[in-house]
């Protein structure tokens, strides 16, 4: 069965160009109607393909319906491949929910299960989504910090092992993949310290389009270097909620009696579009959509 028939970009397409060419694809989380439209209008701008991804926590918090509606809204008015894609996806049964309300690309995280556990858990979301024209992100090894409710010791975070990682995504058939290199969610204590020897390798083994979590704070050489090694998708959240919350504390430190949500909303989205924007550059997808 071929593509699905939605506004959605292609994951699997917008990836594969990027591991080809060069570049890496931003996924920008959203938490609201603003951040949806600070990202969408500056992939427009930028002429660049992007990723809108929905954690699990996002999606309680705004309602799988309006993260539907809201992502096809933004793709049905965009001239640029937008897609709408779960992050992070915990179980079977979010994966059909997800499905359900026009997500056509998902992460089905198992890198908490052992790896039979993991393979069998991915293979299960591949076998339903493929035939749907749906894309699938696996993760292997963990990533440190806090994502939402999950929270994981730095120092206990797993880095992935190349020959698992080879196993992994020969028998599941992710069409793109996580491997654990030592990046985390949240703001890093220290320099980051990326196991670039063990992404080559996965690279090598794999031969699909490598997925960077925890974007946030990986200074732009390790970046670049990243994306030379196969990482054609990279995370990024943390950054934009602190240049959001950034502005409009200033807003409410310097003026106490504001209380229109617009004015304070709107200078949120504009910190955004500027830290999309800064990381679409980076990243290389200017000017690729």
């Amino acid at each position: 069965m071929g593509e699905i028939l939605l506004p959605f970009g292609s994951f699997k397409a917008a990836l594969e160009d990027g591991f080809k060419n060069g570049y890496a694809v931003g996924q920008f989380n959203i938490n609201n109607l603003e951040w949806t439209q600070a990202i969408v209008e500056v992939a427009n701008e930028e002429n660049s393909p992007v990723i809108l991804g929905a954690s699990e926590g996002a999606i309680k918090y705004m309602g799988i319906e309006y993260v539907g509606a809201i992502a096809k809204a933004a793709a049905d008015m965009s001239k640029v491949p937008i897609i709408l894609h779960l992050d992070h996806g915990s179980s079977y049964d979010m994966i059909l929910k997800c499905i359900r309300y026009g997500f056509t690309s998902v992460m089905i995280d198992g890198s908490h299960y052992p790896l039979e556990e993991n393979i069998a858990l991915t293979k299960k979301v591949v076998e339903a989504c493929h035939p749907l024209g749906i894309h699938v992100e696996g993760e292997l090894g963990r990533i440190g910090g806090v994502e939402d409710d999950l929270t994981v010791d730095a120092r206990e975070a797993a880095l992935v092992r190349p020959e698992e990682a080879e196993r992994f995504v020969k028998e599941t058939g992710v069409d793109a993949f996580a491997p654990a290199i030592g990046s985390q969610h949240g703001h890093y204590k220290g320099k980051p310290n990326l196991a670039f020897d063990r992404l080559e390798k996965v690279r090598d083994l794999t031969g699909i389009p490598l997925v960077l979590h925890g974007g946030t704070g990986i200074p732009d050489e390790d970046i670049r270097h990243a994306i030379s090694l196969g990482v054609a998708k990279i995370n990024v959240n943390t950054e934009n909620q602190s240049a959001f919350t950034n502005v409009i504390r200033e807003i409410f430190d310097r003026d106490k009696e504001v209380y229109d949500p617009r004015k304070y909303l709107g200078p949120g989205r504009a910190a955004i579009k500027d830290a999309v924007r800064a990381k679409i550059r980076l990243f290389g997808s200017a000017g690729r959509a």
